[in-house]
C-alpha cells in the first residue's frame, strides 16, 4: 500500500466525543452555526464531508436563547399538512413557550447539509429546555462549552486573532522586510 494511502492510528479521532453547550443568553444563529459545526464534525483534523466523524451535542437552558433585532416578533415558523388551504404558521413567541426544543432544532436543521445524512446528524442533538441534564448522559460529556466558547477557537478572531494582514513593520507578509532580511 503506498504511505499516501495509510491514515495510521486514527480510532481515537473518529471517536465520538459529547459536547455539553449552555444556551443561556447565547444568540440563535450563532449557536445553531457552531453546534452544526461539531455535529458534522469539521473541527477534526480528520473531517472528511463522506465519512461520518461527528460528536453529540448536549444543549440545556433552551429556553433562554436570544435573538437579535426584532426576530423575536416577526419570525414565523411554517409547515403544511400536503392538504389544500393546509398551511400552518407558529410564532417564534408561541413555539418559545410550547417547545423551545424545537427553535435550536430548527435552526440547527437549517444549517446542517440537505442531504440525507442531515437526518443521522440531528439524532446526535439532545436538547434540554431547563438546567437539568440526566446523569445518564451528563456522564458521558468529555468537553463543556457553557461559558459561551466555541470549539473553533481562534476561528472566531478573523484576522486578529493571527495578527492581520500585514507585519509588524507594515508591510505586506509577503515581503522580505517582514522575514528579517534587509
Amino acid at each position: 500500500m503506498p504511505p499516501s494511502h495509510v491514515i495510521g492510528n486514527t480510532s481515537l479521532a473518529f471517536s465520538r466525543a459529547w459536547h455539553s453547550v449552555d444556551a443561556k443568553d447565547r444568540v440563535l444563529g450563532r449557536l445553531a452555526g457552531s453546534i452544526a459545526h461539531t455535529l458534522m464534525g469539521k473541527h477534526k483534523p480528520v473531517y472528511d464531508p463522506a465519512a461520518d466523524c461527528g460528536d453529540y451535542v448536549i444543549v440545556k437552558n433552551a429556553t433562554k436563547v436570544l435573538t437579535t433585532g426584532n426576530k423575536a416578533e416577526q419570525m414565523v415558523y411554517r409547515s403544511h399538512t400536503a392538504y389544500a388551504g393546509g398551511l400552518k404558521e407558529i410564532s417564534f413567541k408561541r413555539m418559545s413557550q410550547n417547545k423551545p426544543d424545537e427553535i435550536i432544532r430548527k435552526a440547527v436543521r437549517g444549517m446542517l447539509p440537505n442531504n440525507p445524512t442531515r437526518k443521522f446528524l440531528l439524532d446526535r442533538l439532545l436538547i434540554f429546555t431547563g438546567d437539568v441534564v440526566p446523569d445518564s448522559v451528563q456522564g458521558n460529556v468529555s468537553k463543556d462549552y457553557t461559558a459561551g466558547d466555541t470549539p473553533q477557537a481562534q476561528a472566531s478572531q478573523g484576522w486578529k486573532g493571527i495578527g492581520g494582514r500585514r507585519s509588524k513593520e507594515g508591510g505586506p507578509r509577503w515581503h522580505k522586510s517582514s522575514y528579517g532580511r534587509a
